[in-house]
């Protein structure tokens, strides 16, 4: 669906499956912090790029993993100081949250029985499979229109400051939002 969405087509378009598209600090009212100052300079360890690459590839232009990344880190990760404290901890941080935090959105929806076929489905089936795997948070979601099917997009998933436990994801998306999904037929 992020190809499809996308005015430029994907490069080597991914698997069917949901990958990390960042870790971002955020407020729960107002505006999310970007490109805050870097306080530590410690880059990121090129040993992490194999794992990066499989979960947080740039699904846009596999040939260009590590500018998404390094844009990733600008505008989010140097704002999630001092809980984040380098470069090299918010790419550590993201692997550790996908891989044994059970982070995982694709494997939290197939083990409720949910697959990327294509097939639209109301979202409360989606939302409570995500609950069951995050000990009952709401996530937020992102869907979009492409030919007239609503597809979805991204799924966030929201935990605290601490990365210790999921919260319910704040600031959802508004009615009148392109990204709002409706309650009925989201492809997946």
């Amino acid at each position: 669906a992020a190809c499809n969405s996308n005015p430029t087509p994907c490069k080597d378009p991914p698997d069917k499956l949901f990958t990390v598209h960042g870790l971002w600090p955020s407020n729960k009212i107002g505006r999310d912090p970007e490109y805050c100052k870097t306080r530590n300079r410690r880059k990121r360890a090129k040993t992490l790029e194999p794992q990066l690459e499989i979960i947080w590839p740039n699904v846009l232009d596999r040939t260009n993993h590590t500018g998404f990344w390094r844009r990733q880190w600008k505008k989010h990760g140097t704002c999630g100081y001092p809980t984040i404290q380098n470069e090299n901890d918010y790419f550590e941080t993201v692997i550790k949250m996908y891989i044994t935090e059970k982070q995982n959105v694709s494997r939290i929806l197939s083990n409720a029985k949910i697959e990327p076929d294509g097939q639209s489905r109301p979202l409360v089936d989606i939302e409570n499979a995500i609950r069951n795997g995050t000990h009952n948070k709401k996530p937020k979601f992102k869907c979009q229109k492409n030919n007239g099917v609503t597809e979805l997009v991204e799924i966030t998933l929201c935990s605290d400051k601490n990365r210790a436990h999921f919260i319910d994801c704040p600031n959802p998306f508004l009615p009148g939002s392109p990204y709002l999904c409706p309650n009925i037929s989201i492809q997946y």
